[in-house]
C-alpha cells in the first residue's frame, strides 16, 4: 500500500523538521563532529540531510543552549547542555502523552 501524502508529511514532521531530538539523542551518548551528527542520522534513524542543514540546526541549538561548541584542536565537538537533556526529556514526553492521547489509553 502506497503512502498517504498526509503520513509522509507526518513522518518529515517527526524527522527532519524535529532534528535537534535525535541530534541531543545521539550527542548525549558521546560528544560528535558536525559530520559525525550526519553519519549517525543517516546510518540510525535513516533520516539524510544535507550537511548544511546539520550545522543550521547545530548552530539554531547552541543559540537556544541546547547544546555548546567544545574546541578540540581546529575542529569543533558538539556536546548537550543539561538544558538541552531537559528539553529532550521534555520533548519526548509530549510525544508519548500526545500517542497515548490518540490511541486511546487514560
Amino acid at each position: 500500500m502506497e503512502e498517504s501524502k498526509a503520513l509522509k508529511r507526518l513522518k518529515d514532521k517527526l524527522t527532519k523538521e524535529n532534528l535537534w531530538l535525535y541530534v541531543i539523542k545521539e550527542l548525549s551518548e558521546r560528544p560528535m563532529y558536525a559530520y559525525q551528527v550526519k553519519v549517525s542520522l543517516r546510518e540510525k534513524y535513516g533520516i539524510n540531510v544535507a550537511t548544511v542543514t546539520v550545522y543550521t540546526v547545530l548552530y539554531k541549538m547552541e543559540r537556544e543552549g541546547l547544546i555548546v561548541k567544545v574546541r578540540s584542536g581546529d575542529d569543533k565537538l558538539y556536546t548537550p547542555t543539561e538544558r538541552g537533556l531537559e528539553q529532550f526529556k521534555l520533548g519526548l514526553d509530549f510525544i508519548r502523552e500526545v500517542s497515548e492521547k490518540l490511541r486511546g489509553v487514560s
